[in-house]
């Protein structure tokens, strides 16, 4: 749409159905003054056009840490803290996507080939994005953006894959007629940080992403992953849902990350198979003497421990969700959260045995809330995130314990949206 149309269409409640449901709430006032402003600034940057807005979110795990890469069962969610784009088409063959917070990054697609340089940088994915999608077959063109970022980085709920979707969906939008499903857009998001940004992630923050929801996904084949959404929000059962940034940093951890998959690999290789997946864990069990002796790690036998039954817990938890059975749901978010601690043992550095941030918030965590509600280590773990659904009746005492230990901005109260990316004009 043009300037004028857009702001007369946002003004006159056409998008309100929908911003209420990215945001959980009936109040939308500061939303659509949000697209105001961001539509203002892109039109002051770029000038008129055929603008459109694309909306993507940050992600949560609520089960199946550390079991996507076995090949195993996860379940995530699409939250309600997005990143947020103007965008048009602009004739050209050159891509420039604005973010006051960061560096203005300006891509000519005339080459499509890595570049070097670019490794570890947003450039990097929209050369790839684009390269991918001119490989499948799709159109690819230039455009102009300007984005406001809620989804931050470090934030702990996936920045970079909440940025790659969303510029898979602007070829999306402007050149392809929307085509494009939810699945594909992850996977061509996948390549381009695998083989363009140079980082060897999986498919699951992409997935929950693209999808949205709550989503249970089935990483048996990777390249062709079973997924469920579910529209289910835990504030409409009387909980609120926190992340919690206790302000450990990631510096120094790829070891630690690293050594997560390598054990468990060295477990699955002496059981003769690529992944757990490929092992039934009644094998796993029968044999876990002989594995022990030949492996003389015990940690890496706890891991693999960790991921036979996270991975049962995770097909529990879609069942539970599936029924709505809150209590259950909550339980199997704790069981996984114990199971990370112990088994897992992705909570603190091994290397850092006096620095437990995390640790320090889950031990406040079940002071405060004790049988009540439901607590965990987020996402890859090791420093960063917590996660935790606490009953209505005790927010506030339980933002301010933690506010009081970690600051005020370390609490992020989120809720899930019950769709993901998507174009919203």
């Amino acid at each position: 749409m043009l300037y004028e149309e857009l702001n007369k269409y946002i003004d006159e409640n056409e998008i309100d159905d929908v911003l209420k449901k990215i945001k959980r709430q009936d109040d939308i006032t500061d939303e659509k003054e949000r697209y105001h402003r961001i539509l203002n600034a892109a039109r002051k940057r770029f000038g008129d056009g055929d603008w459109h807005f694309i909306s993507s979110p940050g992600r949560s795990e609520i089960g199946g840490n550390h079991t996507d890469h076995q090949h195993g069962h996860v379940v995530a969610a699409s939250l309600d803290i997005d990143n947020l784009c103007a965008v048009k088409p602009n004739g050209e063959n050159i891509c420039i996507f604005v973010d006051k917070k960061f560096k203005d990054c300006i891509i000519n697609l005339d080459n499509l080939e890595p570049v070097e340089e670019e490794k570890n940088t947003s450039a990097s994915l929209i050369r790839g994005i684009a390269a991918r999608l001119k490989e499948l077959g799709y159109e690819i063109g230039g455009f102009d953006a300007y984005c406001d970022s809620e989804v931050l980085i470090g934030s702990g709920i996936s920045s970079s894959a909440c940025y790659e979707v969303m510029l898979v969906e602007i070829f999306n939008c402007l050149f392809n007629n929307c085509s494009i499903s939810p699945k594909d857009r992850a996977l061509i998001a996948q390549y381009a940080e695998n083989n363009y940004f140079g980082k060897p992630c999986g498919l699951m923050d992409q997935l929950a992403i693209s999808v949205g929801g709550l989503v249970a996904v089935d990483f048996e084949d990777p390249n062709n992953p079973k997924i469920d959404s579910y529209d289910f929000d835990f504030s409409d059962y009387g909980y609120e849902f926190f992340l919690i940034n206790t302000k450990g940093s990631h510096a120094n951890l790829n070891d630690e990350y690293a050594a997560v998959t390598r054990e468990i690999k060295e477990v699955a290789n002496l059981m003769n198979v690529e992944v757990l997946r490929d092992k039934s864990a009644n094998y796993f069990f029968e044999n876990i003497k002989d594995l022990r002796e030949s492996l003389n790690n015990d940690r890496a036998l706890l891991r693999a421990f960790h991921y036979y039954n996270e991975d049962k817990r995770a097909i529990k938890l879609e069942s539970a969700i599936a029924c709505k059975d809150i209590e259950k749901i909550l339980r199997l978010i704790k069981e996984s959260g114990r199971s990370s601690y112990m088994y897992l043992q992705n909570v603190y550095p091994a290397s850092m045995p006096d620095r437990q941030p995390c640790a320090i918030g889950l031990a406040l965590s079940d002071y405060i809330l004790n049988d009540l509600g439901a607590y965990r280590i987020h996402g890859g773990g090791f420093a960063g995130t917590i996660q935790a659904f606490v009953p209505k009746n005790l927010t506030e005492g339980y933002k301010a314990a933690l506010s009081l230990m970690f600051g005020d901005d370390a609490i992020l109260e989120v809720k899930i949206r019950p769709f993901g990316t998507k174009t919203i004009i």
